[in-house]
């Protein structure tokens, strides 16, 4: 069974953001993952469409109870009526989880993951967590390029990733 990697990010995302989610997805899809995102718009769709331009496979898990809204770069939509309760399953569904940009849905992805346990959680632009002290909490990748990202997605060393 193929790798499958999570791509978590906002819905009303930056070009930038989008940029770096496009650019995720084409890699994932060159790596041979399988891309599970929120299905929508924003980092979700960037990241559908650039794997859907590398020939790549985008499973959507959708937060509403049909496929309106959903990205047209999806290979696949789950509808699930759930709202933001969908993020469970988009997490625990990955193999390794990617969060590129910020926003509260984005924030309770990357700690769903973490909770997990045991999965490669990679923040591109995305939240930094601190203690009440300010201090980095650890296990969470932060990485500078899309580049760096997959790479510590798909278990491949980047000298420049940095904990």
């Amino acid at each position: 069974m193929s790798l499958q990697v999570a791509v978590c990010g906002p819905a009303e995302c930056i070009e930038r953001e989008a940029a770096d989610a496009f650019r995720v997805g084409q890699l994932l899809a060159a790596g041979d993952a399988v891309v599970v995102c929120g299905g929508g718009a924003g980092v979700m769709g960037a990241v559908a469409a650039g794997a859907r331009t590398g020939g790549g496979l985008v499973i959507g898990v959708l937060p509403t109870g049909d496929r309106a809204t959903a990205s047209p770069d999806l290979s696949a939509a789950i509808v699930t009526d759930m709202g933001e309760a969908r993020n469970a399953i988009i997490v625990a569904s990955a193999d390794a989880v990617i969060v590129i940009g910020g926003s509260w849905g984005t924030l309770s992805e990357l700690a769903l993951a973490k909770r997990r346990g045991g999965v490669p959680v990679i923040s591109l632009g995305g939240w930094r967590v601190t203690d009440h002290d300010g201090a980095a909490i650890g296990g969470i990748a932060h990485v500078a390029t899309a580049e760096e990202a997959v790479a510590a997605a798909l278990g491949r060393p980047s000298a420049s990733s940095r904990a």
